[in-house]
């Protein structure tokens, strides 16, 4: 089934403008989740506001927006003025710059979405395309929609666009708030942890060789359960925290790592070049 676009939007770049849509990048689908349900009856719980002051139950059409300038304090929007808000937006996604793709850090980036060619805008779409995939740039651009002007990266991903949403710089959090320690590296052991990354080392980011596990038992588990029987979960302790050496701890991931895990087919590991530690002999897997 073709996705559904969610909105659209105008990229503009000098003269050139490309009617397109925007597409989520999620699947809705994929997620877990269970409903609140009441413990008597099994019956499915609603929503309800309730108002902070005298704790009436207000129903929605007696619900206003509003701003709080203060503590406590607010001013209230009418559906007019909130409107009004709303049509400032242009959806008009303007590029400023060109940049190169490994100029933006991921730490800036937000939620992604997919733009589509609209009508008429094909051949300047896949022009656009090309043009990033050749130069290896990204384009930076603004994009002004439901009342915030908002900073966004658009590059290529395979045929298609992508729009990253960006944080201001504002929005994310400085470094300096995370204590960490000024203590230097020493070559030993950045020697050995070079020679592990060497060996885990692959061409490419393959997403399709990894799934997510714990969902698939979640839903074994569900099905279980609807089936009429009992969950049972082995009890798990939390990790402890250890003091460890570094050296014996570098020595003995490099040994695991020169084995494929069962069911693996790891190609040979990367050596970092000579003085590499020999691979330990493959072990049989226990049947």
């Amino acid at each position: 089934m073709s996705a559904r676009p969610i909105s659209s939007a105008m990229v503009s770049f000098g003269l050139v403008s490309i009617p397109v849509k925007l597409y989520s990048t999620g699947e809705s689908k994929a997620g877990i989740s269970f409903n609140m349900l009441h413990k008597k009856c099994n019956s499915r719980l609603k929503q309800q506001y309730l108002c902070s002051k005298d704790g009436e139950v207000v129903p929605r059409d007696e619900t206003v927006k509003g701003y709080e300038f203060a503590k406590d304090q607010y001013v209230v929007f009418t559906e007019d003025e909130l409107k009004a808000l709303e049509e400032a937006s242009s959806k008009a996604i303007e590029i400023s710059e060109f940049v190169p793709a490994s100029a933006v850090d991921p730490i800036y980036f937000d939620s992604a979405y997919y733009l589509g060619p609209d009508k008429g805008g094909d051949r300047a779409y896949r022009l656009l395309v090309a043009a990033l995939k050749t130069t290896g740039q990204c384009a930076i651009a603004k994009y002004a929609a439901r009342g915030k002007m908002y900073l966004v990266l658009v590059r290529p991903y395979g045929k298609t666009l992508v729009m990253q949403q960006l944080r201001y710089p504002d929005e994310v959090r400085s470094t300096s708030d995370i204590p960490l320690e000024d203590d230097e590296v020493k070559e030993a052991e950045l020697k050995l942890a070079t020679q592990f990354v060497s060996q885990l080392s692959t061409d490419g980011f393959h997403p399709e060789k990894y799934e997510d596990r714990v969902k698939k038992k979640i839903e074994a588990l569900i099905q279980s359960k609807v089936e009429g029987n009992n969950i049972t979960i082995a009890s798990t302790e939390e990790p402890k925290a250890q003091i460890i050496d570094l050296m014996e701890a570098l020595k003995a991931s490099l040994a695991q790592t020169s084995a494929p895990a069962e069911g693996e087919d790891r190609k040979p590991p990367k050596r970092a070049g000579r003085g590499a530690e020999e691979a330990a002999p493959k072990k049989k897997s226990a049947k």
